[in-house]
């Protein structure tokens, strides 16, 4: 599939968000009042994240003016789903801030994990895309987006909450060492993958060896641009690498063993953040849409 960049940062900024909030209402549960200054700049980055995404969301739209359109069909959509969680969810972390509630801050946290169902299940629900038909695609958004947060919520502590910046990065460093080992998984688990079609299937003749010439038509198509990176290899191993060392290994070492200052803990959170871009990059490339058997072999 071609990756589009307004989806990346879709899915990471609100990835991050989801595990900011989590992470800050999991402290007032756990300390009360005296982590609401940090509770409160959480949920404030967080709903910047949030607004952030949303706003990045537009630029896929080929008419964005008929966005509301996209929370029509809710009972069968998963799209549509995650199109009426979202303000959903901005909205209850809003009350939330504002009141201080902690009925508004469960609920923002149903809605929370609500919205990583969601988003998840827009790419794991398709069965004809197998990279993504795997319960590992909603592990990986729910982990990769908690893990972030996580670590975006250490310089906040440093900040607003000094004495549980120590255990929230060590958190950090433990979460983002799952939610690698998990992408790592998927990674192998598709490398294994192999077409359920062929040439053959597609046009329904059983010969053992089928060429095809030519595509029918000599420009290109909304199917070639679409659901084909046309990136070469070398490209697809060097943004997989990039995801590979910069979304855990550097932040990681960086939360461990780089000093604790608040510098060293954004220069980890910005790290992470940029191999986690790499990695929803490869997400959407490796995905090898069935028509690109037809379109890809000659284009």
């Amino acid at each position: 599939m071609r990756p589009a960049w307004s989806v990346i940062l879709l899915t990471t900024m609100i990835g991050a968000a989801q595990g900011l909030f989590l992470t800050a209402f999991s402290l007032h549960l756990a300390k009360g009042e005296a982590a609401k200054p940090f509770v409160v700049a959480s949920c404030v980055v967080s709903l910047g994240l949030l607004v952030g995404g949303l706003i990045a969301s537009f630029f896929h739209l080929g008419r964005p003016e008929r966005a509301w359109r996209a929370a029509s069909q809710w009972r069968t959509s998963w799209l549509s789903r995650e199109v009426i969680v979202l303000p959903a969810f901005m909205g209850m972390v809003a009350v939330y801030v504002l009141s201080g509630s902690f009925i508004a801050g469960a609920v923002a946290a149903v809605l929370c994990i609500a919205l990583f169902i969601c988003t998840g299940m827009v790419y794991a629900c398709l069965p004809f895309l197998q990279e993504w038909r795997s319960p590992l695609t909603l592990v990986n958004f729910f982990l990769l987006g908690t893990a972030s947060g996580l670590t975006l919520s250490v310089p906040l502590a440093i900040l607003f909450y000094p004495q549980f910046a120590g255990p929230l990065a060590l958190g950090a460093f433990g979460l983002g060492a799952v939610a690698w080992l998990a992408r790592i998984a998927s990674l192998v688990r598709n490398a294994r993958l192999r077409p359920k079609s062929t040439t053959a299937s597609a046009i329904g003749i059983n010969h053992p060896r089928i060429v095809q010439k030519a595509q029918g038509f000599m420009g290109g198509s909304f199917n070639t641009r679409e659901f084909f990176h046309g990136r070469p290899d070398r490209v697809l191993r060097a943004v997989r690498w990039t995801f590979l060392v910069f979304a855990f290994p550097v932040p990681g070492w960086l939360l461990g063993w780089g000093g604790g200052s608040l510098q060293v803990f954004v220069a980890a959170f910005v790290i992470q953040f940029a191999g986690l871009l790499a990695e929803r990059w490869i997400f959407f490339a490796e995905a090898k849409h069935p028509q690109n058997i037809y379109y890809q072999s000659a284009s």
